[in-house]
């Protein structure tokens, strides 16, 4: 899809309009306001007007603290520790130190992992329990923070508002400022199954994701190998029964390919 532009000297001579967040929002999504932005285009322009980076962040935080209020933590000290212990040894790795990091373990039979912008990890006992070493761990894992990195939910949150999504992203982002519609703002950012909403990223995100984790893991000298070991055994099991972590992302034949690729052509072992 072609970007509309316009000539400068177009936009000088244009009558200056005054219009504050909140009109551009309610023009959105009554259709009075269209955006001059196309749904290629996933960050700056009017979606990073309409939604900012504090706004994403005080959203993640809210959905975060609802996600501890709703969900189950697990009691079981190994499974915490083995989350804490893997998320602390490839954060180091990703630039994203200045984080403030929390690893969380809910107790649940789904197969599950996702993360909020600021660092809030989740993984749920039904994943880990089918993970056979720290290595597979890892590849969840990095595959979490590779999102942060790209800045892959605010992409989307920024995409959503620019596109004119409707009134539904015009209350989640009008409710911001007070932190209302956490459970909204989750789907929207990528925690998934916790309000039973997932919003899935693009499956281009999803790979991107996939390739930066095993960077990480092999940094972290954990071995890219099991990365294909562990899709292998979901795309296995997935044709067995439905799986929440691949129900809506990239076909299993084309995340292990794009990941054997990438693991042969940097000779990681």
């Amino acid at each position: 899809m072609e970007k509309l532009t316009i000539s400068q000297d177009v936009v000088d001579k244009a009558p200056r309009v005054s219009m504050g967040r909140r009109e551009i929002l309610l023009g959105i999504a009554a259709g009075t306001v269209v955006p001059l932005t196309t749904a290629c285009e996933t960050s700056g322009g009017l979606g990073e007007f309409l939604v900012s980076d504090a706004q994403v962040q005080q959203a993640s935080q809210a959905a975060w603290s609802q996600a501890l209020r709703q969900e189950r933590v697990s009691q079981d000290p190994a499974l915490r520790r083995r989350v804490e212990r893997v998320g602390n040894r490839l954060v180091p790795y990703s630039g994203l130190r200045n984080l403030n990091w929390e690893f969380v373990v809910f107790e649940s039979d789904a197969q599950n992992a996702w993360v909020l912008p600021g660092g809030k990890v989740a993984f749920y006992r039904g994943i880990l329990e089918t993970m056979s070493n720290d290595d597979q761990v890892a590849t969840v894992m990095g595959h979490e923070i590779a999102h942060l990195h790209y800045q892959h939910a605010t992409q989307r949150a920024r995409q959503q508002a620019a596109t004119g999504a409707g009134l539904a992203i015009a209350n989640v982002a009008l409710g911001a400022s007070g932190v209302e519609n956490s459970g909204q703002w989750a789907g929207i950012l990528g925690a998934g199954l916790t309000f039973g909403v997932l919003l899935p990223y693009s499956r281009n995100h999803e790979l991107e994701a996939d390739l930066k984790g095993v960077d990480y893991m092999h940094a972290a000298g954990y071995r890219p190998s099991q990365a294909l070991a562990f899709w292998s055994a979901k795309a296995a099991q997935n044709q067995r029964q439905q799986v929440e972590l691949l129900s809506t992302h990239p076909s299993s034949s084309t995340r292990i390919n794009a990941l054997r690729q990438h693991i042969q052509a940097n000779g990681y072992a």
